[in-house]
């Protein structure tokens, strides 16, 4: 047996040994997130743009035909009038003559010469207008004859006899887009740049969290995108330190605690054999059997505390009456009392009184009070309840050896107990306190300790009558 767990041992170290973490990346680079997200942004306006811009032009196209036909109808009847003034031969010399008068270029060719499209032909054949599909092209037939008056390219641009230049309109487009996209740059720039920095401040304060230094926090967002993962990221990080710390401390304390009833069972054992008489072995036996019940209880606490204070349950509130709810969980317990005088004071209550409360922790959290109460009274032990504006107040009282006031903050906190009470009778594990503040914290309540009308020590459960779950 002991040379397997040697081997799992020697397992578990070579793998430790062999793990090597993953070596940490680089930073956010501020100007490959800028240009990023800038093209993307840019490259999806211009797609939009030039989509719009598809989209009008092919609506429209019908519209700017008519205006166009409407516009040169006068000029080419007026060219067609000027032709037939002249013999058929000398038309080439007519329209050249004409040809260098207007901006644009004047022809004529056969008809059969043409390719357009049906719509077009049939246009051009019925002595109409015919545009050819760039719409930059005019035909019209010479009255009867097979010949076609071509006019065109209309735009001065597409004449190669005409000096070539950007065109006006090219020119407020270039000027327009390099416009838009400067500011859309600047735009982009000053939403990246917080976005970059929350990034960056995010990145490291995770990797800081990952090296082991659990108490780093993220700074304040500064781009709204980021301020509930911070929150996130902040809340997580507090939380990993504060259970880092408590299971650090719940180790150490259970440790300690467990060192002295191991050290008295050991004694125990090497004592049975050498005891002759019956009684003595009985007495260590028994010693033997009230230390493993103190080791079981001690595992018990210990892990109802680590679960209170991991997991924080979630609340299943029911309504009950307060009077009876107490009278109920006390005659539960009287019986640990004995001697006891132990009384329930309802008369500061209203009759049928209602409060809200988790039928398994909040009984878990009177009970530790009243065990604690039960330990230290001398004669009575008393509990009472009130209602304060809308909080329920209720108080265990003893006439017990009570607290000095600068240890009952203290007495809350987890496996810290009194000096007075590290005795085996009273001493406990100082888990049920603690056990208590966090069954209070759950339904958004305190318990608090004070000083007792009876001589002794006072704790009070606090917290609210409807929660605000119910109430919405």
């Amino acid at each position: 047996m002991t040379g397997n767990n040697g081997g799992r041992n020697r397992r578990l170290l070579d793998i430790l040994w062999r793990y090597k973490p993953t070596p940490w990346r680089g930073s956010y680079s501020l100007s490959r997130l800028f240009l990023s997200f800038y093209l993307l942004v840019m490259g999806s306006f211009v797609a939009i743009a030039f989509f719009a811009d598809f989209v009008i032009s092919t609506s429209v196209k019908d519209i700017t035909d008519d205006y166009t036909r409407r516009f040169m109808q006068g000029t080419i009847v007026l060219i067609e009038e000027d032709l037939f003034r002249k013999p058929r031969k000398d038309w080439p010399d007519a329209i050249r003559a004409l040809d260098r008068k207007f901006s644009y270029k004047l022809d004529i060719v056969e008809r059969w010469t043409l390719r357009l499209k049906r719509k077009q032909a049939e246009k051009l054949d019925a002595g109409e207008l015919a545009i050819d599909t760039d719409g930059d092209v005019l035909y019209h037939r010479l009255k009867n004859t097979s010949q076609v008056l071509v006019v065109g390219p209309l735009s001065p641009n597409a004449n190669p006899e005409r000096p070539r230049s950007l065109p006006l309109e090219l020119r407020v487009r270039l000027l327009t887009w390099s416009l838009i996209g400067f500011i859309l740059a600047i735009a982009v720039w000053f939403w990246v740049r917080p976005v970059w920095r929350d990034l960056e401040a995010l990145r490291k304060t995770a990797r800081a969290l990952g090296e082991g230094h659990f108490e780093s926090r993220a700074p304040e967002a500064r781009s709204r995108a980021f301020e509930l993962l911070t929150e996130t990221l902040n809340g997580m990080a507090e939380r990993m330190q504060r259970l880092i710390a408590m299971q650090k401390e719940l180790s150490s304390a259970i440790s300690h605690e467990l060192r002295t009833p191991i050290a008295r069972m050991r004694f125990a054992v090497e004592m049975l054999p050498d005891a002759a008489q019956a009684d003595e072995r009985e007495r260590l036996q028994t010693m033997m059997n009230d230390d493993l019940e103190e080791l079981d209880n001690l595992i018990d606490a210990s892990l109802t505390y680590s679960r209170f204070e991991r997991e924080q349950p979630e609340l299943h509130l029911t309504s009950v009456d307060l009077a009876e709810w107490l009278n109920e969980n006390v005659d539960g317990i009287r019986i640990l009392g004995r001697s006891l005088e132990i009384s329930v004071d309802c008369s500061n209550l209203p009759s049928g009184q209602q409060v809200e409360l988790d039928l398994k922790s909040m009984p878990y959290a009177l009970t530790n009070l009243l065990r604690n109460a039960i330990k230290y009274a001398h004669s009575r032990v008393v509990v009472s309840a009130q209602i304060s504006g809308n909080r329920a107040l209720v108080h265990v009282d003893d006439d017990g050896i009570g607290i000095a006031p600068e240890e009952r903050q203290k007495v809350f906190s987890a496996f810290t107990r009194l000096d007075r009470s590290r005795d085996r009778a009273t001493g406990g594990y100082g888990l049920g306190l603690a056990i208590v503040r966090l069954v209070l914290e759950q339904h958004a309540g305190s318990a608090t300790a004070d000083a007792s009308p009876l001589g002794g020590a006072r704790f009070t459960l606090n917290w609210p009558v409807l929660h605000s779950v119910t109430q919405s």
